[in-house]
């Protein structure tokens, strides 16, 4: 009887009524809509100045290039590989800001939304549909976005938690039936794996866990197995952590906030993980205001937050979302973590990366590069690991850091370093 209340048509009457001048969001990661995005492409000689708000999309990003970057202009408060040539070649903008604070934008009118884009599961006998897959600033959105236009898809998960969306709350929707973005790993490398290992060694039992996706904080998962009472309150997570639920490492029974229940506000990885997410209740999808508000985070015992960096000078700044000048991915919610879990009762909060780029070039460095920016402040860092170890900046001095940072730098580097840190630090 539900069904005869959703507004179902095709995917090109649904962006009929977009409108020259309009802000849409679009919903991210795996629940990117690309049928709703294609359609709305396909309006570009008809449209102007057409606003797209974002974190991080999945597929092709087509409003991005020619010739329909001249009708949309993407403002993106995370850049993802696909938008990241459309930002640093004019076509398009970034929002430096806090994952925790995206939701503001919208709450607070700053960037008030004409429309959401979004992709949910079919509705439930009670008329809701899930989010599936991202709740972080989905939930939000369409919380305050004048109209809301849905992908109906029986392959998104129905997740627990605050996901959820009833179908009055639907303007429009359009039904499809394909497969979600997911991620394949590729297997780590021996530098990856030497850090990882080395992360590992921090780790404690009854440790509530936040840790990114790719190589290392794979290969950190990979060697917990013999770890206990292992927690997880992190803003997305992916399939490295199965193996330790099914062996009984990741139990929660340790945490503060949500005891025994993981804690995300988005995730991506393999149908695997997606299927061991469909209906379940160990896993709650929180929005990322909650996720990430460190608040909440230091509630909960001994939180290790472990995130990565493009270059670490020598007094300990971080910067994790440029190359120089060029933006590489954004703020995120590094900050969010490295201060909620520094906050934490027994919590660390860590730096983990290669001593060197693909090139050779240190990844600690003297400065940092001319118009690089700062994602995590020399005052906020704490320990720092590559492949040659780890070292805690917190409470050392400026020539201590420096000591300490080049200790762990790659080897070919570490004599310049000493000679750029005398420099830097004696004039």
């Amino acid at each position: 009887m539900f069904q005869l209340s959703l507004n179902i048509v095709s995917a090109e009457e649904a962006v009929s009524g977009i409108k020259s001048g309009q802000r849409i969001f679009f919903q991210g990661a795996a629940m990117t809509p690309n049928i709703l995005i294609d359609a709305l492409c396909d309006r570009y000689r008809e449209l102007q100045n057409i606003e797209i708000i974002q974190i991080h999309t999945e597929g092709d990003a087509t409003w991005t290039r020619m010739p329909y970057s001249e009708s949309f202009i993407t403002n993106t408060c995370f850049v993802g590989n696909n938008v990241r040539k459309a930002v640093n070649s004019g076509h398009g903008a970034y929002i430096p800001i806090f994952l925790s604070e995206v939701n503001l934008l919208f709450r607070r009118n700053i960037l008030p939304l004409d429309v959401a884009f979004i992709q949910v599961s079919p509705p439930d006998k009670h008329g809701y549909c899930s989010l599936g897959l991202s709740v972080d600033v989905t939930l939000p959105a369409i919380q305050t976005a004048k109209k809301v236009i849905a992908q109906i898809n029986p392959q998104v998960p129905r997740t627990h938690g605050d996901g959820i969306i009833h179908i009055n709350q639907i303007d429009a929707a359009v039904e499809v039936d394909y497969p979600l973005h997911s991620h394949i790993f590729t297997s780590p490398t021996d530098v990856e794996r030497q850090i990882g290992r080395n992360v590992a060694e921090l780790i404690e039992d009854g440790a509530t866990l936040q840790m990114g996706i790719g190589g290392i904080p794979n290969v950190v998962l990979n060697n917990l197995t013999n770890h206990k009472r292992l927690g997880i309150h992190t803003e997305m997570f992916s399939d490295g952590v199965l193996p330790l639920i099914e062996k009984g490492v990741i139990t929660g029974e340790d945490k503060k906030v949500k005891t025994g229940k993981m804690v995300t506000c988005f995730s991506i990885g393999s149908p695997k993980l997606y299927d061991f997410l469909d209906d379940n209740p160990l896993v709650h999808f929180k929005e990322a205001a909650y996720t990430n508000d460190t608040a909440i985070i230091r509630q909960n015992p001994k939180v290790t937050a472990i995130n990565s960096a493009i270059e670490i000078d020598l007094t300990g700044q971080v910067c994790a979302d440029t190359i120089g000048k060029y933006q590489y991915s954004g703020v995120g919610g590094q900050m969010d973590f490295i201060r909620g879990a520094a906050l934490s009762e027994g919590g660390k909060a860590i730096i983990a990366m290669p001593s060197v780029t693909k090139n050779g070039l240190s990844k600690i460095v003297p400065s940092l590069q001319q118009g690089a920016g700062v994602t995590t402040t020399r005052a906020h860092v704490h320990y720092i690991a590559t492949e040659y170890g780890v070292v805690n900046l917190f409470g050392k001095n400026l020539e201590q850091r420096a000591k300490a940072l080049i200790s762990i730098a790659h080897p070919d580097h570490r004599e310049q370093l000493e000679k750029e840190a005398f420099e830097r630090l004696n004039t």
